[in-house]
């Protein structure tokens, strides 16, 4: 069966409009649900919609409302919502086009694959990706789907166009407010070449598929063998975490992990055997903050 679209409408920009299909370009990983059970009979529990002083309602009892004030509401039915007319409900006007670079990864949220809606729309649509791609410029422009209005951009992917729906400005924190306390010294040179000669031994081709949720096979072997068993299943005891290092420990760990046996250093490998090689007279105690990196506070 095929997909069906997610959003169904035109892009357009200035007098040019491009009839399109949006379709996600995601799907939900392999989760496990589960139901909340009332222990003592096994049977699952059911939530009912109740009224204080009332008690249950029917759900054609149930409309839409918007506290604005403590206990008081204004309500709206589905036909009084639908009617709030957007422009963009089945427009994206393309306002903006922006560098690549100049979008922090922050502000995007979820992809969707763009597709000319029919062979009449096909010519513009290539058009449009190929002035992109060509410009190495990303769209911006807003439209709404499922109840809400996005700020949304669209780049070049392969034969199709990528459509991202993005967080508003007001819905990103600051970075500022959790760094601020992070100090600014600069790092051991000798640190920082053992972890650039770790950073490329462990560098290759980015390949998602030698990613797998362990969580979610863990549930599954966990689900089946209680299912068999009908028996508690305990928790395996955790070796207890190790305490943090100083830097003289962060030294040595470093060094540990590029030396595994079999192990082959790429890039850096010359440079991180010059470093290691050379043997420094005693080190002197390093600052307080630098003694404290990696460790527990």
């Amino acid at each position: 069966m095929a997909a069906r679209p997610y959003w169904k409408g035109q892009i357009r920009l200035a007098l040019v409009s491009i009839p399109v299909e949006i379709f996600s370009a995601t799907k939900s990983g392999a989760t496990i649900a589960f139901n909340q059970i009332h222990e003592p009979t096994g049977k699952r529990i059911k939530y009912e919609k109740v009224v204080p002083g009332v008690g249950p309602v029917d759900a054609d009892e149930i409309v839409k409302g918007y506290q604005y004030s403590k206990g008081h509401y204004v309500t709206f039915d589905e036909e009084e919502l639908e009617a709030v007319k957007l422009e963009s409900k089945k427009t994206l006007e393309l306002t903006q086009f922006v560098e690549p670079k100049e979008i922090d990864p922050l502000y995007y949220e979820r992809p969707y694959y763009v597709v000319p809606a029919d062979d009449l729309a096909e010519e513009a649509f290539i058009v449009l990706r190929e002035a992109l791609r060509s410009a190495n410029k990303v769209a911006l422009g807003q439209l709404a789907m499922r109840g809400r209005e996005y700020m949304v951009s669209l780049k070049p992917c392969g034969r199709g166009i990528l459509l991202e729906t993005m967080r508003y400005a007001d819905e990103v924190n600051k970075a500022q407010g959790y760094f601020r306390d992070i100090g600014d010294d600069k790092p051991d040179e000798e640190l920082l070449e053992l972890a650039e000669a770790l950073i490329d031994k462990k560098t290759s081709k980015f390949d998602p598929g030698k990613f797998k949720d362990h969580y979610v096979d863990a549930l599954k072997e966990l689900i089946e063998k209680k299912r068999k068993t009908g028996k508690r299943i305990e928790a395996e005891e955790e070796e207890p975490a190790r305490g943090g290092a100083n830097v003289i420990d962060l030294m040595a760990a470093l060094k540990r992990s590029i030396e595994k046996p079999g192990a082959k250093a790429e890039g850096r490998k010359g440079s991180a055997k010059k470093s290691t090689a050379k043997k420094a007279p005693a080190r002197k105690a390093a600052p307080a903050r630098k003694r404290a990196a990696g460790g527990s506070r």
